[in-house]
């Protein structure tokens, strides 16, 4: 039975997303104590190395559920903790060998000590060294107990096989009762000056040769220097205050290939009044051929961003890559003398896993905060070319295939791990991520993934498998997945087109009680491949079957593109071409969609879809509460439309009966029955609402805070 953990609060003098009014608007405040569920009362914000050391009533010992904790005071006194709920053995210890069943961590520890909680080590590598001397026959759990604070990484923590449990148990990674541990891949940056003859800029130095795509002042992301579009007169006039050419100039381009994309497209130089543009990204972009999923070629840039030039605004910053100079201008009221200023270098916090034959299994992760991490990936020549939903054109010749099966990339999670089994993430905070925030790729199965909260990632939430191997068989499979009770919203901040769940090539996958919310695109997103229908052909074959939507609650989603959902779904889902092994979206609740076209979206392929007992209202610029089946060139069904059937619904407005590529439906194979119209959210059975999203011992995460900044020397 996977361990229920519910995220404490971390409180105190603490930012905090809040839940205004119960309509799940983020609206920051600070942190006065907790009131119920997983978090209690606030005794103070600091531990031993300046870090807070929570509150009472915390998440619970790393041995036990705790979703409902009540009163163990917080940690942080010596940068360690004795009430990790784990057992421990006296005695002497050295470098080599774990003590017990437990190794302890802290900021302040040293990589010299033997890892008990009197005498912990500093780093995640150094406990993980010790782990893997003692977990190849264990007898009971073993627990990795971190302290209070924050640990900058200068490396992943890269995991395979060798740190998996064994016999049974876990090898547990867990924050110390009371504890908020920050596992942090950033530097921080500090010796800021005023830029001499400018009014608002200023100016620090970074570590020689830096890069980095964010930059977070005082615990916020701050936004790249963006602007219009230079012509390429203006742009050959533009320098570094280092003196060359801006060598990481952008041009975005919103709905790009369609109003569900926003690419990114480097600038190699100018010349002869031409602006150049870094391949592959380019052919990537204007050479896709008859793709099926979108356009052939990118349309007109909408902006620029990463000069200098286009710094002109409080809150933008601008990084010159040859003098490794920050340049910022403050927002009012900011004094960056006092601030803390994270720039991430790492790509990845913690990444890796095993292989078909030998994969990584029992891990858990609790109670631990991911954040401050870059990708690089966009400001290379593959750029950022989409597709669909963080799916990218990656690498050289592939545009012309002519089909909608190009070697698509996913774009990775700063947390990311694919052939792992048994694997655990509860309570946890992604927050402050270049990339997506969390991924479970190709041979994940029989994962948890609980009670977390998903925040200010650059790209999607949560990545569940992927779409590069569809016709996977085995250990390569990702099947059996659980994603519950977790609050996914404000993601995918710089690349609009990310999803706050999505789900690729996936079976018996259960994605239950979760609240999406403030997205700028689809909430929530399943399935791959359907669109090959375009051209009178089935959709792509693939292992995709007996997954299910259930009770999620997603609002306000589609807020910068369009051509999306709250809920997405795509290709073929039944591996045997019947509803029994078929999609299930049930008892999710949709409202306030910004962007058209459906709250509730069937797009090409889906096929052996089962809609029903859902709610949506307040469609705002979404066509319809659903829409719609499209022509079935699946062999041996029988042609006519995708099998697909829409009852006991509740919802404002019409559905979609027909559309492109498509018959008009109702016939015997789309059907739609006991469906009711509503005027809005007042008529909305009570039932379907209440059970949607977040359970009762998880709403605490709707007053979630982040760990404050680090201090500043």
């Amino acid at each position: 039975m996977a361990c229920r953990l519910a995220y404490a609060c971390a409180l105190g003098a603490a930012t905090v997303l809040a839940d205004c009014g119960g309509d799940g608007t983020w609206s920051a405040g600070s942190a006065s104590g907790g009131d119920s569920g997983a978090s209690g009362a606030s005794d103070g914000t600091t531990g031993s190395s300046g870090s807070p050391s929570g509150s009472s009533g915390s998440a619970g010992s790393s041995g036990g559920s705790g979703v409902d904790a009540s009163s163990s005071s917080g940690g942080g006194s010596s940068g360690s903790s004795t009430s990790s709920g784990t057992s421990s053995s006296s005695g002497a210890g050295g470098d080599g060998g774990l003590i017990g069943n437990s190794v302890y961590v802290s900021p302040a520890g040293s990589d010299h000590n033997p890892g008990t909680a009197a005498s912990p080590v500093q780093t995640l590598q150094k406990a993980q060294q010790i782990v893997r001397s003692s977990n190849a026959n264990m007898a009971a759990d073993i627990t990795v107990t971190l302290a209070d604070g924050y640990y900058r990484m200068d490396s992943p923590l890269t995991l395979d096989a060798s740190d998996s449990g064994s016999n049974g148990h876990k090898v547990i990674w867990t924050a110390a009762a009371g504890a908020h541990p920050a596992l942090m891949g950033s530097k921080q940056i500090t010796g800021w000056s005023q830029v001499a003859g400018s009014n608002d800029i200023w100016v620090a130095p970074g570590p020689t040769g830096i890069k980095t795509r964010q930059l977070y002042v005082d615990g916020v992301r701050a936004t790249r220097a963006t602007g219009n579009v230079p012509t390429a007169a203006t742009l050959a006039g533009w320098t570094d205050p280092s003196g060359g050419f801006p060598s990481e100039v952008e041009f975005v381009y919103t709905g790009g290939w369609g109003g569900w994309t926003e690419g990114r497209i480097p600038v190699a130089s100018v010349s002869n009044g031409t602006i150049n543009m870094v391949q592959p990204c380019w052919d990537n972009s204007t050479k896709r051929g008859n793709n099926n999923v979108g356009p052939g070629s990118v349309g007109s840039p909408t902006r620029a961003e990463n000069a200098y030039q286009l710094l002109d605004a409080p809150g933008e910053w601008y990084l010159d890559v040859t003098s490794s100079k920050f340049y910022y201008i403050p927002l009012a009221g900011q004094n960056l003398a006092t601030l803390d200023v994270e720039a991430p270098v790492l790509e990845a916090l913690v990444t890796g896993g095993g292989t078909s034959a030998t994969p990584l299994h029992d891990l858990a992760f609790q109670g631990l905060q991911f954040s401050y991490a870059t990708w690089m990936g966009p400001s290379g020549p593959n750029g950022f070319s989409e597709v669909q939903a963080n799916y990218l054109v990656w690498g050289a010749g592939d545009p012309t295939a002519g089909n909608a099966e190009y070697v698509w990339y996913q774009i990775p999670a700063n947390v990311s791990l694919t052939y792992a089994q048994n694997i655990e993430f509860t309570g946890d905070a992604f927050v402050h991520l270049g990339g997506a925030g969390l991924a479970l790729g190709d041979g994940a199965q029989n994962c948890v993934v609980q009670g977390n909260v998903v925040t200010d990632t650059a790209g999607s939430g949560i990545e569940l498998g992927n779409v590069d191997m569809r016709t996977a068989t085995g250990n390569d499979q990702t099947i059996g997945n659980t994603l519950e009770d977790n609050r996914v919203s404000g993601i995918a901040v710089e690349y609009h087109g990310g999803i706050g769940i999505d789900v690729g090539y996936a079976a018996h996958s259960t994605i239950t009680h979760n609240q999406i919310d403030h997205t700028p695109y689809t909430g929530l997103s399943i399935g791959w491949g359907g669109w090959p229908d375009k051209q009178g052909k089935p959709g792509l074959t693939n292992y995709s079957q007996n997954n299910e939507i259930s009770y999620n609650l997603i609002f306000n989603v589609m807020q910068t593109l369009n051509d999306g959902g709250g809920i997405y779904t795509s290709g073929q889902t039944s591996a045997v071409h019947s509803y029994a092994t078929g999609e299930v979206v049930k008892g999710n609740v949709v409202h306030d969609l910004k962007g058209f076209i459906w709250g509730l979206y069937d797009d090409n392929g889906s096929d052996w879809v089962t809609v029903t007992g859902n709610a949506f209202w307040n469609p705002s610029g979404s066509q319809s509460p659903w829409g719609y089946c499209h022509n079935n060139y699946y062999p041996g069904e029988g042609g006519g439309l995708d099998n697909i059937l829409v009852q006991g619904n509740y919802w404002q407005g019409s559905p979609t009966l027909m559309g492109p590529g498509a018959g008009t439906a109702p016939d015997a194979h789309c059907q739609l029955s006991n469906n009711t119209t509503i005027s809005g959210a007042a008529d909305a059975p009570a039932a379907i609402v209440s059970a949607a999203g977040l359970e009762a011992a998880y709403q605490s995460l709707l007053q979630w805070a982040q760990v404050p900044p680090p201090p500043v020397p």
